[in-house]
């Protein structure tokens, strides 16, 4: 009976940068739960179609999207896009995301934009659209935005992400508020530091990565299938009185 809250079973998932790495995983796992998936990813070359192949072996239906997310316009195509696919949509997984690094006083106007049109900007339009549908449609929906260890702190070399990721963090709170009478929640994850392409500078480097498992309590890296418990709950109905959260899987890295 428990477990049945946790069931994804005839709902429909839209996950952003699903062609590789948390997002990828994001998708499978949430297809292992019983979703049809909208895999969004900015490029079609491999990924999206090693989603759409692994969601489908599932038995689950996957239609693949390549967007571009910094492109306005983009966010109502995709869930036009969905709607037309599977007539419905019942969870949006805002993870798509970048990071570019360099010294405050070195930052360039290019990079700020990048990032905080992918990164914030993106993920208020594509709710916005996604949330109207779910109005619509008369749908309980579930929004689960990725923020990250920067909500918490400053970082190193990556102001344009940690500011990006405090918007994240922010915005979930003020869609949660807003968008609670349409029966609509909204949440977000933390993940800590885990191995994607976006960490690959801090991995290879001996000082910073020892620095990294000393501080975890749990003594390593997190991988993305750590994320499968936090991500299925928020998308069910396990979590339909939990809105406004953000919650951190970081291995115990904050409390140390």
């Amino acid at each position: 009976m428990v477990l049945e809250k946790f069931s994804l079973k005839d709902k429909v998932a839209i996950v952003t940068g699903a062609g590789r790495g948390l997002g990828k995983r994001m998708a499978y796992a949430l297809a292992a739960a019983g979703a049809d998936v909208v895999a969004v990813a900015n490029s079609s070359t491999g990924g999206l179609e090693e989603t759409r192949r692994e969601i489908e072996q599932l038995g689950r239906g996957c239609l693949p999207l390549q967007a571009n997310l910094q492109e306005t316009g983009s966010c109502s195509r995709i869930v036009e896009k969905a709607l037309e696919e599977f007539g419905r949509i019942d969870i949006l997984v805002n993870n798509a995301g970048i990071i570019r690094r360099a010294p405050i006083l070195e930052f360039s106007e290019k990079d700020w934009d990048d990032v905080m049109d992918l990164n914030a900007r993106a993920v208020f339009f594509l709710s916005q659209a996604a949330a109207r549908a779910m109005r619509d449609l008369n749908i309980r929906g579930k929004i689960i935005n990725i923020a990250s260890l920067r909500v918490y702190q400053g970082g190193t070399l990556v102001a344009s992400y940690t500011a990006s990721k405090g918007a994240v963090a922010s915005l979930t709170k003020a869609l949660a508020n807003e968008l609670a009478v349409y029966g609509i929640n909204v949440n977000a994850i933390a993940p800590g530091y885990m191995l994607t392409d976006n960490t690959l500078p801090l991995q290879q480097d001996p000082v910073r990565n020892q620095e990294i498992l000393k501080r975890t309590p749990l003594g390593r890296w997190g991988n993305a299938e750590d994320l499968d418990g936090a991500l299925v709950f928020l998308a069910s109905s396990a979590s339909d009185f939990v809105t406004g959260e953000i919650i951190t899987v970081d291995g115990g890295w904050l409390i140390r």
